[in-house]
């Protein structure tokens, strides 16, 4: 996991320079649903809530087991095309979609991005998206899913020399003592980065085993804030409301919103959870109760 994340400056500049794998990608003004399982359902949030905003067309994210196609015909939605980000291609609930989206002979384009080249999901889709150079053996994902957003964000017409500085930076700080012994965490977002925040508790929780919850950076004020306490974190992905870091002061618990790009920000979160399972001599590489990919029984 320490070598994978830490490599993740360096995939984030292949991925920016993949310039005609990125016009695989849906064109702007088509209607898309973004799909994937866990760490990549995350990531498909953060790609929905980038496209949307830069007015490029109606972008649904979705984890796989719960998008239309399965239960429902995708042609109800009139999508013209599905992106499936999947770092084996051998999850069981994206090749389940991806075989009902075939069999429904919608007239939506489906197109794959992916870390293993060889994987069955590669003959399941229209256009595959390879990125062999970001894959990875630990169970754990960092890098792989922070090149897919990486990637997806630069074809959206992204700079990310700040986003990569930023990251390089990340890997390099000395972590804060206080912030790895934490008892709590909360990570908080708002647009592109409530996925981002989804998915640094995700990584809390699988390689630390680490009492973590995620919400949109205004949702938490609505209740969860109750849980804020010394020796606990709220941490904000990118800029946080007017008023928030005043009100998790008022509770005791430390406010964590670090300058820096969310992308960035989630790598120091990665390094947080990273030390925390070393901490309690845990290894975040073979996390219980995890495999690197879910394959259901039939």
């Amino acid at each position: 996991m320490e070598a994978e994340l830490r490599s993740q400056p360096e995939t984030w500049a292949r991925a920016v320079e993949l310039r005609a794998e990125q016009k695989l990608l849906p064109a702007s003004g088509e209607r898309i649903a973004v799909v994937g399982c866990g760490t990549s359902w995350f990531m498909a949030q953060s790609y929905a809530a980038l496209r949307e905003s830069a007015g490029l067309g109606v972008t649904d994210a979705f984890a796989a087991s719960e998008a239309p196609g399965v239960s429902r015909p995708f042609d109800a939605r009139d999508y013209d095309a599905i992106v499936a980000i999947t770092r084996s291609g051998t999850t069981t609930e994206v090749l389940e979609l991806l075989d009902a989206v075939r069999a429904s002979r919608s007239t939506a384009r489906t197109v794959g991005i992916v870390g293993d080249p060889e994987a069955p999901l590669v003959d399941l889709v229209d256009d595959v998206v390879k990125l062999p150079f970001a894959d990875e053996q630990s169970v754990v994902q960092t890098r792989f899913a922070t090149t897919a957003l990486a990637f997806v964000r630069a074809s959206l017409g992204e700079n990310l020399d700040r986003a990569i500085e930023d990251a390089a930076a990340a890997v390099a700080e000395e972590l804060d003592a206080d912030l790895v012994s934490a008892e709590q965490y909360s990570f908080l977002g708002a647009g592109w980065t409530v996925g981002l925040a989804h998915e640094a508790a995700l990584k809390m929780r699988e390689a630390s085993q680490s009492w973590t919850e995620s919400y949109p950076a205004k949702e938490y004020r609505h209740g969860p804030i109750s849980i804020a306490a010394p020796g606990r974190v709220t941490w904000m992905f990118g800029e946080a409301p007017d008023g928030l870091a005043a009100d998790v002061a008022n509770t005791g618990a430390r406010f964590e919103n670090a300058p820096l790009d969310g992308l960035a920000d989630l790598v120091r979160a990665q390094r947080v959870a990273l030390a925390r399972a070393r901490r309690f001599e845990l290894d975040p590489d073979r996390p219980r109760n995890l495999t690197r990919s879910v394959i259901l029984a039939s």
